[in-house]
């Protein structure tokens, strides 16, 4: 007795529906008779309904079941639809290439959102706002460094690339950027209540 593997057996276009289904559209696509194909087309779309019962509330329910009739007949199915027959490049479309950036990065250690960041800092007329972010992106600059080198850079470092990143276009408040920790993962802190601090450090 001759076994009867699915390796050996026609792919399955679409497994959802099973095999029984995938033999009806073979057959159908055998019938010459046109009208008798149309009819029989229509009672498949019928059977493949109720396999799909549970999708019948999703919008365009039934002309995707045309569309899979489509499908399982390799596109090769010569019937009367009612939607507009499918092909194989409108059902899956070719990918668009993507374009990989062009766009060079000095730093690329730092990212290109922080260099973005800062080189967008110029357009604040709020010094207060300026420090605030420039601190907080020092800190974070600091973090990417110690990744990307293993070592934690000088605080100096970190100034110097802030500066060519915002093309010296901005003022930055260096002696806050001064006095960031070494630590690798610092805790966040509020860079106003530090400008304070330091403030009445001073003073004492």
């Amino acid at each position: 007795m001759k076994q009867n593997y699915n390796i050996d057996r026609e792919r399955l276009h679409l497994p959802e529906y099973g095999r029984h289904i995938q033999d009806m559209v073979h057959e159908l696509s055998q019938i010459e008779n046109r009208e008798e194909r149309n009819l029989r087309a229509k009672a498949l779309i019928a059977i493949m309904a109720n396999v799909q019962h549970e999708s019948a509330d999703t919008p365009n329910f039934e002309r995707k079941l045309w569309d899979h009739l489509f499908i399982m007949a390799d596109y090769q199915l010569d019937i009367d639809s009612p939607y507009p027959a499918p092909t194989a490049a409108t059902i899956m479309p070719p990918p668009h290439k993507m374009e990989y950036p062009r766009t060079s990065i000095n730093m690329k250690h730092y990212g290109k959102n922080v260099r973005n960041v800062i080189r967008s800092l110029h357009k604040l007329k709020d010094q207060d706002t300026v420090d605030v972010i420039v601190y907080n992106l020092a800190r974070y600059m600091r973090t990417k460094s110690y990744e990307f080198n293993q070592e934690h850079p000088d605080n100096s470092v970190i100034i110097k690339d802030i500066k060519r990143m915002s093309e010296f276009d901005i003022s930055i408040d260096e002696n806050a950027i001064t006095q960031i920790k070494s630590e690798y993962k610092n805790v966040f802190t509020d860079y106003k209540k530090t400008r304070q601090n330091k403030k009445s450090t001073k003073k004492r």
